[in-house]
């Protein structure tokens, strides 16, 4: 993920600006966007990046299958080993790569993450799926834009676009990994002795979070 914190000892408690239902009404409205772009989905695979990415992933192709009564080839894309921020911090658990039966050769790749921060995550969603094989298209699909883009990265598919500052955390819980389904703002407070943390905090932002 590109955005959300997992590191919340030093944040402010975070409020939820986004509750289940609205998360289940974004991933529907997505879903109907992908058909309509997709032209039916035919050739679509869906791959999530671990880990609520996964989750969002088969929510979605469960969707597409109700809209267009299809199974919808969907995996998980590691992309710990491709990250460009390894050497700044703790070493890191190596998650899953699953690719469906089919392979992505000539089809349309589906990205799917929580939160659209930096952009570094997607680069390196991007040069891991090369090693793997040439699909015909990637496309990407969040549920967070939180802006502040380093890269020049844009999303297909957004469930919400989120305006924040570079002190403010977001980050999205899942039901199957957190027992519940929202998405939470909160700020991350500046360090003693600085007036103002705007500066401090783009120096400061977790390696996670990118």
């Amino acid at each position: 993920m590109d955005a959300s914190s997992s590191d919340t000892g030093d944040q402010i408690p975070a409020r939820p600006v986004l509750e289940g239902p609205d998360i289940a009404r974004m991933l529907t409205r997505i879903a109907h966007e992908i058909v309509e772009r997709a032209k039916g989905a035919e050739d679509v695979v869906l791959l999530g990046i671990p880990t609520r990415g996964v989750f969002l992933a088969r929510r979605l192709a469960a969707k597409l299958q109700e809209i267009t009564g299809r199974t919808i080839p969907v995996g998980s894309l590691d992309i710990t080993m491709y990250r460009d921020d390894l050497r700044l911090g703790p070493a890191r658990t190596i998650g899953r790569t699953e690719i469906p039966a089919d392979g992505i050769e000539g089809r349309l790749v589906l990205l799917v993450d929580d939160v659209l921060f930096s952009g570094r995550t997607i680069r390196a969603a991007l040069d891991a799926l090369g090693d793997i094989g040439r699909p015909r298209a990637v496309q990407l699909a969040v549920l967070v834009d939180r802006g502040h883009r380093e890269l020049p990265i844009r999303a297909d598919y957004v469930g919400k676009n989120l305006p924040t500052s570079l002190r403010e955390t977001v980050k999205v819980q899942l039901t199957e990994e957190d027992g519940r389904d929202a998405v939470l703002l909160g700020v991350r407070p500046p360090r003693p002795g600085s007036s103002d943390g705007s500066a401090e905090a783009e120096q400061t932002t977790p390696a996670g979070e990118r």
